[in-house]
């Protein structure tokens, strides 16, 4: 009898022992759960006011997403460009910029639509690389979008003084930037355009039109095919397609140096409406305006 009440009593000790570890278990991953889950609602739902807080320090303060509303993942935001720090200058495009980012494998395809200027929804795939990221434009090809010259005065000196009027159009021939262990590297290539350009400094109605091309490795180019030179530095061209102020020039364009050689002329030599404005954009050199960058 006595070992019949000693068994018991052993297998009932040895069943709420198990009951409280499972007990104490399911109480751990429960509190390991609602980590997990307050971790992903947490993520879901960041503000978007802190996706422009980075922009604004990746750009100085330069390009900024003013009212921001909805979160990192679909938001929108007032598109506004600044003088940097400390600056008075300030302009913004009329409407909302809006995004939409979601995952794609371990790439994140981010959508981005404005009324005002982007041709329908452009897109960026954005990848994690081996020390860094790539970032490939969609659609690969064709106008981007147009934006109102005068944005610029947003950026200070020189654009507050020129007070460019006309559009500025950007298109793309297919563009890839990737950056690795500290560099870039430019791919395809994207031109702007200054359709016509007037300015506030010249009493002509209409400057003209003009392009500017940055062109970098061909996309898709194997290590053999790649041209020599440094792998973060792509090439500037200046060049004018109408009017009656002539641009030309050449540059390069790396990480965080920008150099440039150009020349602005009158089309007819010694043209009154245009001195101003050629005192201004450069070193005057008899009748022509040498621009130097870098």
């Amino acid at each position: 009898m006595r070992r019949t009440f000693a068994s018991r009593w052993a297998e009932s000790t040895h069943a709420e022992v198990a009951w409280g570890r499972s007990r104490a278990s399911t109480a751990r991953w429960g509190w390991v759960g609602a980590l997990i889950g307050a971790l992903i609602g947490a993520i879901c739902f960041v503000p978007a006011t802190w996706l422009a807080g980075a922009v604004s320090a990746a750009t100085q303060q330069r390009f900024m997403l003013a009212d921001a509303r909805g979160t990192v993942w679909s938001g929108s935001a007032v598109a506004v460009l600044t003088g940097g720090p400390g600056s008075r200058d300030a302009s913004a495009l009329p409407g909302r910029l809006a995004w939409s980012v979601q995952p794609q494998g371990l790439a994140l395809a981010i959508r981005l639509s404005q009324a005002c200027c982007l041709d329908g929804s452009v897109g960026v795939l954005l990848k994690p690389a081996f020390g860094g990221f790539s970032a490939v434009l969609r659609p690969a090809t064709g106008q981007i979008g147009q934006w109102p010259s005068d944005w610029l005065t947003g950026l200070g000196t020189p654009w507050n003084t020129l007070r460019l009027g006309g559009t500025v159009r950007l298109l793309s021939s297919g563009l890839a930037l990737e950056y690795a262990q500290g560099h870039w590297r430019l791919a395809g290539g994207l031109n702007a355009e200054l359709l016509g350009a007037s300015s506030r400094l010249s009493t002509l109605e209409t400057l003209g039109s003009y392009r500017l091309a940055l062109q970098g490795e061909p996309l898709n180019a194997s290590a053999a095919t790649r041209p020599a030179g440094p792998a973060d530095t792509a090439r500037l061209m200046l060049s004018t397609l109408e009017g009656a102020l002539l641009l030309s020039g050449n540059g390069t364009w790396g990480t965080n140096v920008l150099r440039f050689r150009g020349e602005a002329i009158a089309r007819d030599a010694g043209d009154p409406a245009l001195a101003n404005l050629l005192n201004i954009i450069g070193r005057r050199d008899g009748a022509r305006s040498v621009i130097s960058i870098g």
